[in-house]
């Protein structure tokens, strides 16, 4: 059944463009952002284009994330695009997300969330403790380097970028043992993969991870009254307390932190931890409150950990 808002007039003749990234993960995204307005608004797919922009993040492959421009490199080009009028809406996923916005953008809806934990993958060991003594892991993300090692400080990293195809290709050609990827991710590709799932209390995810987010221009009411019925309040709660966590922390691609709120019973409990690079220290926190009280919950939580490790714990 179709919802009544004040939306634009959408038809095939007038389609809402769906901006997106090129990646599988990222198109994947965009076409379930597609279906569920559909569902919401009773729409043909014929009424939505996808627009796939190429991002700074998608194009320097041969680096690591960190050495490129930390936050804003899935992003910054689609946010452009936002600007020019080129695309209606930016589908994102969250974990990319600066925690400030540009001037003119907001980010009007979450989609509900994806299993936020992170998943090991080995072609030859079933799982993380099952590496054997001085193994080489390969990973992009500087915070699964450090909680790797802070559990194993005897495994070696590699840097290891790409798509789950060249992922597994580089494992099958012996270049690591190991790697990591996001459940959700391969969950919402249907990765035909074996993937081990790993507690949260072993390797808590990146603020935001499994999340989904739209975002458009701030003035465009149209537009946000379209893409209202999408939003899950509980997965909008849960960021809410993460990525005040993250912000407080100027959290980027050089600053190995995580965070994840917890929601039930009306009541959140976030978690955070920071690390060194190489594992050599691990601080955490947690906090617990009502779901209203989110933001402040994660920034408290920051601000005990800022406070543990002093600002020369986190790289400029």
């Amino acid at each position: 059944m179709a919802i009544e808002t004040s939306s634009p007039d959408i038809t095939p003749d007038n389609p809402l463009r769906i901006g997106t990234r090129g990646s599988p993960l990222a198109l994947a995204q965009a076409h379930e952002t597609r279906a569920r307005l559909m569902a919401a608004h009773g729409l043909p797919e014929t009424a939505f284009r996808i627009e796939v922009i190429q991002t700074t993040g998608d194009a320097v492959q041969d680096r690591p994330l960190s050495e490129i421009g930390g936050k804003g490199l899935f992003t910054k080009e689609l946010e452009v695009a936002l600007f020019d009028r080129r695309i209606d809406i930016a589908v994102h996923s969250m974990k990319d997300v600066a925690t400030v916005l540009p001037d003119g953008l907001a980010m009007i809806a979450c989609l509900p969330r994806e299993d936020v934990r992170d998943a090991f993958l080995s072609p030859h060991v079933a799982g993380f403790d099952d590496l054997p003594e001085g193994a080489v892991i390969g990973t992009s993300s500087l915070r699964r380097k450090a909680q790797a090692l802070a559990r194993r400080p005897d495994l070696r990293v590699v840097e290891f970028r790409g798509n789950v195809q060249t992922r597994m290709r580089k494992l099958e050609e012996g270049v690591a043992l190991a790697t990591f990827l996001a459940c959700a991710g391969l969950k919402r590709l249907n990765a035909p993969v074996e993937a081990a799932p790993i507690p949260t209390d072993v390797m808590l995810p990146a603020v935001a991870q499994g999340a989904i987010g739209i975002e458009a221009r701030a003035g465009d009411e149209a537009i946000h009254a379209l893409i209202a019925p999408l939003d899950d309040r509980e997965t909008s709660l849960r960021l809410e307390a993460e990525r005040a966590f993250l912000r407080a922390l100027d959290g980027s691609c050089r600053t190995p932190l995580a965070g994840l709120a917890e929601l039930g019973d009306g009541r959140i409990v976030f978690r955070g931890e920071i690390l060194r690079p190489d594992g050599s220290v691990r601080h955490a926190a947690r906090r617990e409150g009502a779901a209203s009280d989110a933001a402040a919950l994660g920034l408290d939580a920051a601000e005990e950990l800022r406070a543990i490790g002093g600002d020369g714990f986190f790289e400029p």
